[in-house]
């Protein structure tokens, strides 16, 4: 049986929801007025995929689908007379798959059509056109709609879906590295392969990408029209494979090919560049990547060794070693394996001295690899490579060559540094259970013969385990180690200094232990140590160390500098792994300083960076990040946003930390919008004692918040309960918003006579402490507790002051309860925009109408606002009164209509203030 009748047609769109949400609205608009819109992508992306979804979903009129006539071609004025013709007054969605397969007459009249197309009525013109050359002049005014490869996940699950999860793990890393997100490259590779192959019974039959699979997906490529431009594409398609990126000097493939063309053709005239290729100053690339590997696929061998040889000598004449061995191991025809090259290529690959980016180094391991005589030097070599496309933020490089380099017969170093690489990998983007496991075994492996590598792979695996939430496994893999030697490597194939890093590692290794056993006093001095450490390095990975160490200790701004220090130095290397940890670190350390704008920065660039390099678990804990700084903003969809994303990831591969963040956030946001009861019944779920308490050390941070909810909701003992652990936690000094927080929740539980005075003293210690949003939460709340105590002008001066703080950090959501407050005292600063419904309610019937739109009952709002049931059914009455309703579900209604509108009034103002556009 051939894979033919493995693979059944993938049954839903994976991925592309930007580009899918840009049609809808284009649909959307049909019904009033006009539009048009160009899809482009290189081929296999599924263009035409999205065009058949767009016309099965139009149902407002009918669908032409419109391709040209090979008899005769007509004008722009009669192609619209068709189009209203087809249209009949009705809307009409015109459909045109592959327009750039039209002749040019044809395609011209397409285009000015289309610029005349808001005046022919309801008709809707959607074209479709590769981008495997430059855009065609006749359709460069239509707006575009991109396509791009699909991400890694999304390439997964079109794989899992057209196979039914059958594929072995390492068939599944090798074609989907092999398609490189291009969705019809990996259908046709998986259509190529047999239940066996796909099972991993049998060994894929050579490249899964090969020559013909390729010119199947691209429909062949178009023949160049002379052999010069045929040796101009092949050259630069060669080029590309010893580059770091997409595009290669275009002096380099001039140079080239005046060594590859005979004598005779050397005066030819120069032809225009093939209308494959870009240039963008001294750069050439190809418009599409498909093309450029297809193009160096159906190339002649004799030619493309001629090719590579020619490249090899214009760079090891300029001195360019490593991409010239490359190049000239590319040009031999000789045996497979080749040990004094692959030794050569080796060497260079790990010379520091030697400039080379990570993914050139993964090449040369690679290649290495492949040359290599003995079994267990070729496994060593493939996990090198693996180790440099893992620094370069390509962990699906990394899979496929990680599964090269399994090999039983290894020695244990080997098998313990390949070992190593994929508990990274599995870190940075997979079950962190499944990362542990892998680190673990490292860990053991690398014991005798390598103790650094050791150490290196027992405090990653305990940084697994740290994720996982899961604190037996993090003590037993800190458990206590022989002091650190000297000379010792602290990380695969990159030399550091003798012993720095070393003594961080032992230090960082004691210090957490000592700390996760509750040995407070024993873990300040080791962790201290590696802060100070820290202050001398230039190296992105100790400093990471010292910033994680720094924020054990609660020295915010000793994180804050390490992990700066870290991102500049993963930026100077090249290291697209390290970048978003740093930015994880930042954003933390500026999220615990309460510098909410400064966190929010730095984890949406810790996002983009790492969905780049493929880190979805640091991408989790940004999104973690961004809702706790989104909730203490006016922004309750962006909360919603960010805590789903975060969790879809936190509850597949483990991630306690992030989850518990990120329910934290979805709590906080209740809170700031005056929900007591919900936020209890989260947060008790993360702060409470049991099996479903939050991550070990995380929960306590979100105490405070906690007992601010309970106190409302009237859960007191539940309060004083985890305020005793707090205690401890405060008096060990690592948060410095602690003692402030806990003298607040004091205050919250005391009785009138003791209350004054703890609030007081929380002030106090919040002056020492700084962070605007902390201090002003102890003044709101201080504010209501004096406001409910008949002192309205001590209460004044509190709200005012919890008003400023919130503004001046941005904090939306509290302000809007800081002016509420003072609403109810008759000192709210004036009000400005729309008048609403809601603008008839006096302050308290106004705060009583919110919590009953949310679903509050009358106990649960007189609990809220520390007043009788009786005063809440009075005010409760006057507000039906009032907006003339009869039922909840009615005050529900008018309440979320008068939110709706304050929320699009203040995006636009926020849009007319920065120059935004909708």
């Amino acid at each position: 049986m051939t894979g033919e009748t493995t693979v059944r047609r993938a049954v839903r769109i994976h991925g592309h929801g930007a580009q899918r949400r840009a049609l809808r609205a284009l649909l959307d608009g049909l019904p009033a007025h006009g539009g048009r819109l160009l899809l482009a992508g290189e081929p296999g992306l599924g263009r035409t995929t999205l065009l058949q979804w767009a016309a099965r979903s139009f149902r407002a009129g009918p669908v032409l689908h419109l391709g040209p006539d090979p008899e005769a071609t007509a004008t722009a004025g009669q192609l619209l007379d068709t189009l209203r013709a087809a249209a009949d007054g009705a809307p009409l969605l015109v459909c045109v798959d592959d327009a750039h397969l039209w002749d040019a007459p044809a395609r011209s009249a397409l285009g000015r059509a289309a610029e005349h197309l808001d005046g022919a009525g309801r008709i809707g013109l959607l074209l479709s056109a590769a981008s495997d050359r430059a855009v065609d002049p006749a359709l460069a005014r239509l707006p575009v709609v991109r396509l791009d490869p699909l991400a890694p996940p999304r390439a997964a699950a079109l794989l899992d879906d057209a196979t039914d999860g059958v594929v072995a793990p390492a068939v599944r890393e090798r074609l989907l590295a092999e398609a490189e997100g291009n969705p019809a490259l990996l259908l046709a590779m998986t259509r190529r392969l047999s239940p066996a192959e796909l099972s991993g019974h049998r060994p894929l039959p050579g490249p899964p990408a090969d020559a013909a699979t390729l010119v199947e997906v691209t429909g062949g490529a178009e023949a160049a029209p002379s052999a010069q431009a045929r040796d101009m594409l092949l050259t630069v398609a060669a080029a590309v494979r010893a580059s770091d990126g997409p595009d290669v000097d275009a002096g380099l493939v001039r140079d080239a090919l005046r060594r590859l063309r005979p004598a005779r053709e050397s005066g030819a005239r120069p032809e225009p560049l093939p209308a494959q290729l870009a240039r963008a100053g001294d750069r050439l690339r190809f418009h599409s990547p498909l093309v450029r590997r297809t193009v160096y696929a159906i190339g002649a061998p004799d030619r493309r060794r001629a090719v590579h040889g020619a490249l090899a000598e214009v760079l090891e004449s300029g001195g360019d070693r490593l991409p010239g061995l490359l190049h000239r191991s590319w040009s031999l025809s000789g045996p497979a394996r080749d040990p004094a090259r692959a030794d050569r290529l080796a060497a260079v690959a790990a010379d520091g001295t030697a400039p080379a980016p990570y993914p050139l180094r993964a090449t040369a391991y690679a290649r290495a690899a492949e040359l290599t005589a003995d079994r267990a030097g070729r496994a060593e070599r493939y996990t090198a490579a693996a180790e440099q496309a893992l620094l370069a933020g390509r962990p699906e490089q990394a899979r496929p060559l990680l599964a090269a380099a399994r090999d039983r017969a290894a020695p244990a170093a080997v098998r313990g540094r390949a070992e190593l690489v994929r508990g990274l990998v599995e870190l940075g983007d997979g079950p962190v259970g499944d990362a542990h496991q892998s680190l673990s075994l490292a860990a053991s492996l690398l014991a005798e013969a390598a103790p650094a590598e050791a150490a290196t792979a027992a405090l990653a695996a305990a940084d697994a385990a740290w994720a996982a939430g899961d604190l037996p496994a993090c003590l037993a893999t800190l458990a206590p180690e022989p002091a650190p030697r000297t000379g010792g490597a602290a990380s695969l194939r990159r030399p550091h200094g003798p012993t720095t890093v070393a003594a961080i590692m032992h230090d960082h290794r004691v210090g957490m232990r000592a700390l996760l056993e509750g040995r407070l006093d024993r873990a300040g001095a080791p962790l201290g140590q590696v802060v100070e450490r820290g202050r001398t390095e230039d190296r992105p990975e100790p400093l990471l160390r010292s910033a994680a160490a720094a924020l054990l200790l609660g020295d915010v701004d000793a994180a804050r500098r390490a992990g700066a220090r870290a991102l500049a130095a993963a930026r100077q290397l090249g290291s697209q792994s390290l970048e978003p940890r740093a930015l994880e670190y930042l954003a933390y350390a500026e999220l615990r300083a309460g510098r909410h704008p400064q966190a929010r920065t730095h984890a949406e660039e810790g996002l983009r960076t790492a969905l780049r390099a493929g880190q979805r678990n640091t991408a989790a804990h940004h999104r973690a990040v961004l809702a706790l700084a989104a909730s203490i903003e006016e922004e309750p969809d962006a909360v919603a946003r960010h805590v789903a994303e975060a969790l879809e990831t936190a509850r597949r591969h483990g991630l306690a930390q992030a989850a518990t963040l990120a329910q934290w956030a979805a709590a906080r946001a209740d809170l700031g919008r005056g929900r007591p009861f919900d936020a209890a019944d989260r947060l008790g779920l993360l702060v409470l004692p049991g099996p479903g308490r939050g991550h070990f050390a995380v929960w306590r941070l979100a105490v405070p918040c906690f007992v601010e909810a309970a106190v409302p909701a009237g859960r007191h003992e539940e309060a004083r309960e985890v305020l005793t652990d707090f205690a401890g936690w405060a008096a060990f000094g690592a948060d410095p918003q602690a003692a402030a927080q806990l003298a607040r929740c004091r205050a919250l539980l005391a009785p009138p006579d003791r209350a004054d005075d703890l609030y007081r003293q929380a002030l106090a210690r919040h002056d020492e402490a700084g962070g605007d949003f902390e201090r002003a939460r102890t003044a709101l709340l201080y504010g209501k507790w004096l406001r409910r105590r008949r002192r309205p002008r001590e209460a004044r001066d509190r709200l005012g002051a919890a008003l400023a703080g919130f503004e001046r950090c941005g904090a939306g959501v509290w302000a809007a309860q800081a002016r509420d407050e003072l609403r109810a005292l008759g000192a709210a600063p004036h009000a400005t925009g729309t008048p609403t419904p809601l603008g008839r309610l006096t302050p308290q019937q106004l705060r009583i109408a919110r919590y009953v739109a949310d679903g509050a009952t009358n106990r649960e709002v007189a609990l809220a606002l520390g007043v009788s049931t009786r005063t809440v059914d009075y005010h409760l009455r006057k507000v039906f009164a009032a907006l003339g309703i009869r039922s909840r579900l009615e005050l529900a209604r008018v309440v979320g209509q008068a939110e709706q509108g304050r929320a699009t009034r203040r995006t636009a103002a926020h849009q007319e203030k920065t120059g935004a556009r909708p």
